[in-house]
């Protein structure tokens, strides 16, 4: 009884998951899946520029990545970096090939097609009729989306990881190889650029 107990309250850690892992357990895996999976589609999302059919792509690439690597996994990084950064430099990969493909075509900023092969930007959640509530949180969100999308991939990097994903510093330091000055002072311009792109899409949403 008390060791059933003890299983329910007791979380494992993500080194006893990946050990669980190369001692045969898949339903160790399984739950590293459930762990991540949010976070990981989140930084797709917001990498891809809300295209969520190409972010859920990445997303099952970054965990294939994972089941492949887990047997060899050394924890000289926590696994949330690792893990991080796979899915950035999955990202960056995606962005690469689909400018490449695109050989300077151009996709409107409010999502709708102008290439018959060009996939369709999705910056909200559209289900249902929804409230005044939520139909202003989805405009916030495509303001938000928008403004993120203007900025480099180095801003776009640190205002996902911190401000949206809530890591720390320590975690960003060691996830992008910079000192953690770097880090604070990138931060600090990203959010200026951010806040100043905002303002700028919120006078042109006042004008329209």
């Amino acid at each position: 009884m008390i060791a059933l107990l003890f299983a329910m309250v007791h979380r494992p850690t993500d080194e006893e998951l990946v050990q669980r892992f190369k001692e045969g357990d898949r339903k160790a895996y399984s739950e590293l899946v459930r762990r991540y999976q949010n976070r990981v589609f989140s930084v797709c999302m917001r990498w891809l520029k809300g295209d969520r059919e190409i972010a859920e792509e990445v997303a099952q690439d970054v965990f294939l990545a994972l089941f492949r690597a887990l047997p060899g996994f050394r924890g000289d990084a926590q696994l949330s970096t690792w893990i991080y950064r796979v899915a950035i430099n999955h990202c960056k990969n995606r962005q690469t090939y689909r400018h490449r493909r695109a050989h300077g075509r151009h996709e409107s900023i409010d999502g709708i097609q102008q290439e018959d092969d060009a996939p369709k930007r999705q910056l909200a959640d559209e289900r249902g009729p929804g409230t005044d509530a939520s139909v202003h949180q989805r405009e916030a969100r495509t303001l938000l989306q928008e403004a993120l999308d203007q900025l480099d991939d180095e801003q776009r990097q640190i205002i996902v990881l911190r401000d949206i994903e809530d890591l720390s510093y320590e975690e960003i330091s060691e996830l992008l190889d910079l000192p953690r000055g770097t880090v604070k002072s990138r931060l600090h311009r990203a959010r200026h650029e951010l806040a100043r792109k905002l303002g700028r899409r919120l006078n042109l949403a006042d004008v329209v």
